[in-house]
């Protein structure tokens, strides 16, 4: 009752708002880094509408340097048109960035955050980017208070680039002010938490039952043994607390991505693997049959979850997504063969060929396949047939994961 209260509350704050650019920002953007925006879309995208006509049209919104990053920010990283041109009034007459701009330490974090949603082409933003970090970092090197560790905080985890759910509890115990809707704010966000943590507590315990039952650990002792490290992907690729059961439904599949890889880096045989991979490809019993009994218990617990899920998928959207389940697996069973391929002939590939494959071997394109038909939205045949071709969308993340991956274990 008293978290319903909060809600209604905040809601009451945000349609109240008066003209008061700047204050209407602040708001969205703690709301944002809070993790509580899920419950006011509506809100806020009234709030933006206006905000994006003003921005676009009075060119007082550009006077306050904070005001003029944050607006810039939040309406662009909701999809709104804000040209980069705005930041070029920040400029001198020899056409370099005030030195003034250097006194202002909260605009020049602004400045930093948005410089993050920086398209290719978009100099000016490159060019704010390495002018507001060079400056804070160097201000940091001469302070030590709170303010210096929020400086560190965005030079190293700017909004656009974390996970706002695993900021909040930092945010939080930073979020200060003298206006009423602060402390509004704060309670909700402190009931939200507490509401937050106990379903991720229950998704947990399912997920380590589920672990349990399905006997991999105990069957297959060469291959990883973490089911809750393996959460932490949905965690972080559904964060909307609703989906609770996507959730749960998608670390099954993940926990699959990564026994998979172990079989294929450090147990199986070549002769092993290529079998693996043609029952994979083949998906009948007959190929599964001249498998080793390790190579089976996984392909068994493969099948096992690619049923459950596909009949899942029927029942709640009407599509049977078997099919393309399949076929993503397949793919990456391909490519995971071809990286044990090499391994075996000692062939050290071309960049270019290494990436091509390596998009693949991340395992995203299987990851985002699944979370495409969990979630339900939009599945029609020509949806199907874009996400079943590895898209530019699904292709681009997997290879900023497979070079953040390789970069993070290379010696």
């Amino acid at each position: 009752m008293e978290h319903a209260q909060k809600l209604q509350e905040v809601r009451s704050v945000l349609k109240e708002v008066g003209e008061d650019t700047l204050e209407a920002l602040l708001m969205i953007d703690a709301i944002q880094r809070l993790g509580i925006d899920y419950h006011f879309h509506g809100e806020i995208e009234v709030v933006l509408q206006r905000l994006h006509t003003k921005f676009n049209t009075v060119s007082d919104c550009h006077n306050n340097l904070y005001e003029l990053a944050l607006g810039f920010r939040l309406l662009r990283q909701e999809g709104y048109y804000v040209s980069a041109d705005v930041f070029n009034n920040l400029k001198d007459t020899e056409g370099k960035l005030q030195e003034k701009l250097s006194e202002d330490i909260k605009g020049l974090m602004g400045l930093y955050e948005a410089s993050q949603l920086c398209i290719k082409g978009e100099d000016i933003l490159e060019e704010i980017g390495n002018f507001s970090s060079q400056l804070l970092n160097a201000w940091n090197t001469h302070n030590d208070h709170s303010q210096a560790r929020i400086v560190r905080n965005t030079l190293g985890h700017p909004h656009h680039k974390s996970l706002a759910r695993f900021m909040a509890k930092s945010f939080l115990s930073d979020f200060q002010g003298t206006d009423g809707w602060v402390n509004v704010f704060r309670e909700l966000a402190k009931m939200d938490f507490n509401v937050v943590k106990s379903i991720h507590q229950k998704e947990m315990l399912q997920v380590s039952k589920w672990w349990k039952d399905l006997g991999l650990a105990k069957e297959l002792k060469f291959a990883r043994n973490q089911p809750l490290k393996w959460y932490m992907w949905p965690l972080a690729v559904l964060p909307d607390p609703s989906l609770s059961e996507q959730r749960v439904e998608l670390t099954k599949p993940i926990s699959i991505v990564y026994i998979i890889d172990d079989i294929f880096d450090v147990h199986g045989t070549l002769d092993e693997l290529t079998l693996f991979t043609e029952a994979v490809n083949r998906w009948e019993y007959a190929a599964v049959e001249q498998l080793p009994d390790y190579m089976k218990i996984c392909f068994n617990a493969l099948n096992g979850i690619t049923n459950e899920i596909s009949s899942k998928v029927y029942n709640d959207h009407g599509w049977n997504p078997m099919e393309s389940l399949r076929k993503a697996w397949a793919c990456l069973c391909n490519a995971f063969l071809v990286e044990a391929k090499w391994f075996a002939d000692g062939h050290v590939p071309k960049a270019d060929e290494y990436l091509k494959n390596g998009v693949i071997s991340s395992g995203v394109h299987v990851v985002l396949v699944h979370v495409f038909f969990l979630l339900g939205h939009c599945i029609t045949k020509r949806n199907v047939d874009i996400v079943d071709d590895f898209p530019e969308i699904i292709s681009s993340v997997a290879k900023i994961l497979r070079l953040w991956d390789d970069l993070g274990s290379a010696k």
